[in-house]
């Protein structure tokens, strides 16, 4: 069921919701969360699409809305909500309502959005081509216990991993992450088999790709290794190379579907890895709402810090090795660390396990008596060198 509204309000739209459920003989309330689709006119289809594909395994109320700011100073100044409500048919057990903001309303859809969430129900705000930088900040992404961006559909991906990295809250995700659990699935459990330590890591993917590049802070991460990554024609990801001191472990999807597990001492096998649908991935982010440690520890490891002969071990290396110190050549060198000659010397007997030590430097000679000191005659006795008197 269909219920167009023009120059609307919220109140007249959770109205209509409520006379189509009656309509359609589901007045209970069924759905589990509120996803808020925010959008552009040339791209909310396929947005919507998706939302009403992961809604048949996450019954949601899903709130599109299309921001038309309008191009004159004429359309700018005016304020309209347009509406167009779905209940039953396509969208399944969930509901769907397409907001329409014009004029200077397109700055306020915070205002719009608040009262259509559904009561004491999470709320997932989702951003399918332009997020804000800050998507926690941002009006919308307050109401929203989860936050979902696409680095892959920005014009420099990864500058948008770095920009996510430098914001990230707890609660913010991305759709490049979701993109590769297969992938850490799959790597994880041949990593179960194999107990020889990992050397270094190659990821190959096509250019500008942040699955790849997400791929690769995941490992460097974990293994604490050097990465490499490498530039590929595609499609998406490639290949996973892990240097192991048995051999190289080897993950290769050529064809974009099927890939191939390769293993020091096993049989090669063929792995399922299927470039997945857009329902499916935010299916996938729609089944837990709890924060992503994993995705907060990879993002902020960096992407700077991949590369030829990558540094993933650099930080961690830093910290556990002493300190150097580095003296040019022709520099005085610093003083090697000597004893205080004021301290009382260590006096160790002498024993056959530790015989006396020669000393170090011959001591120095003994100036000679000078006249009237007291010495002793080569006869034996005592004087003082004059009149060979005892001395008192």
């Amino acid at each position: 069921m269909n219920i167009d509204l023009t120059d609307t309000t919220s109140s007249r739209i959770n109205s209509a919701l409520v006379q189509a459920r009656r309509a359609t003989g589901t007045p209970a309330v069924g759905m589990v969360l509120t996803l808020v689709i925010v959008t552009d006119e040339g791209n909310h289809y396929d947005a919507l699409r998706a939302a009403s594909e992961a809604s048949k395994e996450h019954p949601s109320r899903i709130l599109v809305v299309i921001k038309r700011p309008g191009r004159s100073p004429r359309d700018r100044k005016m304020a309209r909500l347009d509406a167009e409500v779905r209940v039953g048919g396509e969208t399944g057990t969930g509901e769907t309502v397409l907001l329409r903001l014009h004029g200077e309303l397109a700055n306020h859809a915070y205002s719009v959005v608040l009262p259509l969430l559904l009561p004491d129900a999470p709320v997932v705000v989702w951003w399918p081509e332009d997020a804000p930088d800050h998507p926690s900040e941002d009006l919308l992404g307050q109401l929203a216990q989860r936050r979902i961006t696409d680095a892959q559909a920005t014009e420099d991906p990864v500058a948008a991993l770095g920009l996510r990295a430098a914001t990230y809250t707890p609660g913010d995700t991305d759709l490049a992450w979701t993109r590769i659990t297969p992938w850490r699935s799959v790597l994880a459990a041949a990593l179960d088999q194999r107990h020889s330590p990992i050397i270094s890591a190659v990821v190959e993917g096509e250019a500008y790709n942040p699955s790849s590049e997400l791929l690769a802070l995941w490992l460097a991460e974990r293994l604490r290794v050097p990465v490499d990554r490498q530039v590929s024609e595609g499609p998406g990801l490639t290949a996973v190379r892990l240097e192991t001191a048995d051999g190289e472990i080897c993950l290769d999807r050529a064809n974009g579907s099927l890939a191939e597990l390769a293993m020091p001492g096993q049989p090669d096998r063929h792995v399922a890895l299927q470039r997945r649908e857009m329902s499916e991935l935010i299916a996938e982010e729609l089944r837990r709402l709890d924060p992503d440690e994993t995705y907060e520890t990879s993002v902020k490891f960096g992407v700077s810090k991949l590369g030829k002969g990558g540094v993933g071990t650099l930080e961690r290396d830093a910290k556990a090795a002493p300190a150097i110190q580095v003296v040019p050549p022709g520099a005085d060198r610093p003083p090697l660390p000597t004893r205080d000659p004021e301290a009382a010397p260590e006096h160790v007997p002498a024993s056959p396990k530790n015989p006396p030590q020669a000393p170090a430097q011959p001591p120095a000679p003994r100036p000679h008596p000078p006249a009237g000191a007291q010495g002793r005659k080569p006869d034996g006795k005592a004087g003082n060198g004059k009149n060979g008197k005892a001395a008192t």
